[in-house]
Parts: C-alpha cells; sequence; structure tokens
C-alpha cells in the first residue's frame, strides 16, 4: 500500500507559510508510516486553490489536472504491484479528490481518502481543540497547532492575535476568500499550542488503521 500526500501552495496569512497545507499532509504521512506498513510518495504541492487565487502566492492547477495526475500514479503503482493507495488530503479545496477515490473503487476498494470529515473531528474532539471545524477553516488553531508540535520553525510571530471569524461563508464557491476575510486567515490561530498539534495528530495515526482495514 502506498499513501500520497496532497497539500497545496497558497496562502495561510501572515504566520504560515504558502506550503501549509502540503507540510501538514507530509507530516500526517510521516507520522502514520512510523506505525503503518505503508510506502510514502513524494507530495503533490500544487493543487486546487482558485479560492485564494487573488492572492500574491497562490497557485493553482485544475480540478481536471489533478484527477489526471493522481489517475496517472495510481496506474504507474499497478504496475508495480502496488493496487493500494490512500490519499492524505490537507487541503479542503481538493474537493475532487472524493470523485477520484469513487470512480478508483467501483470494483473493489482500492483507494481511500485521509483523513475524512470524521477523523478531523475526532481529532478536535481528543485534542480538546476550543473552535470547530466551520469557524476554524483556514490558518486557524488545528493547522497552527500542527505545525508548532511538528514543525514550529515553519510559524511565524503574530498567530497569537491573528484571529478572524468568517461567519456564515454562504457564497464561498462564487465569492471566494476575500469575501471573508482581508488576513486570508478564518480561524483562530491564539487558541493554538504545540500540545494540541501532538493529540491531533495521534488520534489521526491511530484512525488510519480503519482505512487500512477497509481497503482489506
Amino acid at each position: 500500500m502506498a499513501i500520497l500526500p496532497v497539500g497545496s501552495y497558497e496562502q495561510h496569512g501572515a504566520h504560515l507559510p504558502l506550503i501549509t497545507d502540503t507540510a501538514i499532509a507530509c507530516v500526517i504521512a510521516r507520522e502514520v508510516s512510523a506505525i503503518h506498513p505503508v510506502l510514502v510518495l513524494p507530495p503533490l504541492s500544487i493543487a486546487c486553490s482558485h479560492e485564494h487565487g487573488t492572492w500574491a502566492g497562490t497557485v493553482s492547477i485544475s480540478s481536471r489536472t489533478l484527477h489526471a495526475v493522481i489517475t496517472d500514479i495510481a496506474q504507474s503503482l499497478e504496475a508495480s504491484g502496488i493496487r493500494k493507495l490512500v490519499l492524505v488530503n490537507a487541503h479542503g479545496g481538493n474537493y475532487v479528490l472524493s470523485n477520484i477515490v469513487q470512480e478508483a473503487n467501483v470494483s473493489e476498494p482500492r483507494m481511500s481518502l485521509f483523513p475524512l470529515s470524521h477523523d478531523w473531528k475526532r481529532a478536535r474532539e481528543r485534542a480538546g481543540l476550543i473552535s470547530d471545524g466551520h469557524a476554524d477553516m483556514h490558518a486557524g488553531e488545528i493547522e497552527t497547532s500542527i505545525l508548532l508540535h511538528a514543525e514550529p520553525s515553519l510559524v511565524r510571530p503574530g498567530y497569537e492575535t491573528a484571529d478572524h471569524d468568517g461567519g456564515e461563508r454562504r457564497f464561498l464557491l462564487t465569492e471566494g476568500m476575500k469575501a471573508y476575510t482581508e488576513t486570508g486567515v478564518i480561524g483562530f490561530p491564539s487558541y493554538a499550542t504545540a500540545e494540541k498539534g501532538k493529540a491531533v495528530l495521534a488520534s489521526l495515526v491511530g484512525d488510519f488503521a480503519e482505512h487500512l482495514r477497509v481497503l482489506g
């Protein structure tokens, strides 16, 4: 079985880097591979970040391109005898990954998407995070906590005062992030701690076993 970290290259406010989602996907993959017998592939570091498209530094590819790249990777792995693939996704805007996984599993379980929303929710609860997944959407408590624990050099000073409540965000797909935040942050990084990040990762690593079971 192989796992493929999928991130993004997009703005994360002033306190986190453009590679935040890719770094988090790689951290999760690293932690999982320390416990479970999986092959970790190099990450896909540019994906679907169009909702951030007007911020300097953000780079995107189309959902069609991401679909094609992952399909090609899966076919190449199969040629080497690896028929199971887990996509470790750390960017919520990569919606097309759900379609890729569904298409891959028509005849038998071959691919899984991790973490699922249930995995993230349970990790938040176990780690004692204050914010929920909706309010803490981007560059907030959970992302900052994970990096404070696993890659603290990537977190700049200022996260303690960077909180922003983006509200309901009913038309995010139409209007993009700029309609709901001036700083690029939607969430509560001031709540972040390294201890919470460690607990989030421990929860995710434990829940990965279920994905292995389902894939057989």
